[in-house]
């Protein structure tokens, strides 16, 4: 059903100064990975983006890859690729909910990361979605996380005045003059003392 889908992504923001990125890629399963870097490397390239490329063990060392890379180095994006594919126990389960899970945490934070990490079945579903000239799913993680960067730059010239804002140079304490009590009242007594009952 889903594969007659017809999809739509929207065109890709301007990109006002030059992107740096880091594909990040655990290849697991090597004809697989290869596919996916091939449609990323394409995306980037095509939108001028710049790419380094590192290799890890697994999915679930792709999100702490990203973290060490933010806390470290200078790139503007992430790209996550990998594939998992359904065995006989409950690891699928526990790998592709966690290197999931830690990318949304990421991205949370403020990260532009594009999650090209395949959830699939068996082989052939994910080799639909590999492929560079089939579903190009790594061009498609790739191109989500500059659209990530294009809003972040887009964001990052400061915020607007909604909002409560103060005075540069003063500040309010709550309660205090010109609120609705005035700053005046205390629940204390007429008489200043101990409360009343």
């Amino acid at each position: 059903m889903a594969a007659n889908e017809q999809h739509h992504t929207p065109p890709l923001p301007p990109l006002d100064r030059p992107v740096k990125m880091l594909i990040v890629v655990a290849p697991y399963y090597r004809e697989i990975a290869d596919q996916l870097v091939t449609g990323a490397r394409a995306a980037l390239g095509e939108h001028g983006a710049a790419h380094d490329l590192i290799e890890v063990p697994g999915a679930l060392e792709i999100p702490p890859a990203i973290a060490i890379a933010d806390r470290t180095s200078n790139f503007d994006g992430y790209v996550a690729l990998g594939c998992v594919i359904r065995g006989e126990t409950t690891h699928y389960e526990t790998v592709a909910n966690d290197s999931s899970s830690g990318l949304m945490q990421l991205g949370l934070r403020g990260l532009a990361i594009g999650n090209g990490i395949l959830t699939v079945e068996n082989r052939e579903q994910a080799m639909i979605r590999a492929e560079a000239a089939g579903q190009n799913k790594g061009g498609g993680a790739a191109l989500a996380a500059l659209h990530l960067v294009a809003l972040s730059r887009r964001w990052s010239g400061g915020r607007s005045d909604v909002g409560f804002r103060p005075a540069p140079g003063s500040f309010q304490i709550a309660g205090g003059p010109g609120s609705r009590d005035g700053g005046n009242q205390d629940n204390r007594g007429q008489d200043g003392g101990q409360e009343t009952a």
